[in-house]
């Protein structure tokens, strides 16, 4: 077996989100240096996906490569914590995958197994934990804390001197208003900021806020 075929590296997940991060985690490899495929446990799932095969993950498990790595490319924070712990049981790598055109500036630190989207940009001093997704033109700006398996959709915007804290997930074009150094602005434990909202004040854990300004949503 040759040097490349000992490591093989997989995108998990292949609907909209799983294809729309490939290109650019294909783009982070060394041409002829490693095999990129999916996996995706959809019974109905094609065997070839633009260009790459598509394995379920006990398949995947059974290819003779040596060393195998995986980027998380599903949305559901909670399944993304299940397939984290299937992987660490059967001693399959993290990937964490950056486009070419993400913008990291000063003192960012990003936890391990990270998904960062074409044009995301991150300014300066913030925290970030594991397994996080910024989607398509998402940013971060200064002085922000967000936690383990947080999911950013496309085009939010989390202004200075916020406070995410695990498994929230912010819907596309949200905006959360800037905090202050000594009284940042505090998205809580599992909350869901919905599509379009703008977020003046803390949301409790767990609530669903939507709207401008945002409010708990009624059921």
């Amino acid at each position: 077996m040759s040097e490349s075929n000992h490591i093989i590296y997989a995108v998990y997940g292949a609907s909209g989100f799983g294809r729309g991060v490939m290109p650019f985690a294909r783009e982070m490899l060394e041409v002829g240096t490693a095999k990129v495929v999916f996996i995706d446990d959809n019974p109905s799932a094609p065997t070839i996906l633009n260009g790459h095969e598509v394995y379920s993950y006990q398949e995947f498990l059974s290819l003779p490569h040596k060393n195998k790595y995986v980027c998380i490319a599903i949305a559901d924070n909670h399944i993304r914590k299940v397939i984290v712990e299937k992987l660490i049981k059967d001693e399959i790598h993290h990937w964490s995958v950056q486009a070419s055109t993400s913008v990291i500036m000063d003192n960012v630190e990003i936890g391990e197994g990270s998904i960062l989207c074409s044009f995301t940009h991150f300014t300066s001093n913030i925290r970030v934990g594991k397994f996080f997704h910024a989607n398509y033109y998402s940013y971060v700006a200064h002085d922000c804390i967000i936690g383990d398996f947080v999911t950013f959709a496309p085009g939010v915007k989390c202004n200075g001197n916020i406070i995410i804290e695990d498994y929230a997930y912010v819907g596309t074009g949200a905006i959360i208003k800037q905090g202050t150094p000594d009284k940042p602005l505090i998205i809580g434990k599992g909350a869901v900021i919905g599509m379009g909202a703008v977020v003046t004040k803390n949301v409790p854990a767990g609530i669903t806020v939507v709207g401008n300004p945002a409010k708990p949503l009624v059921r």
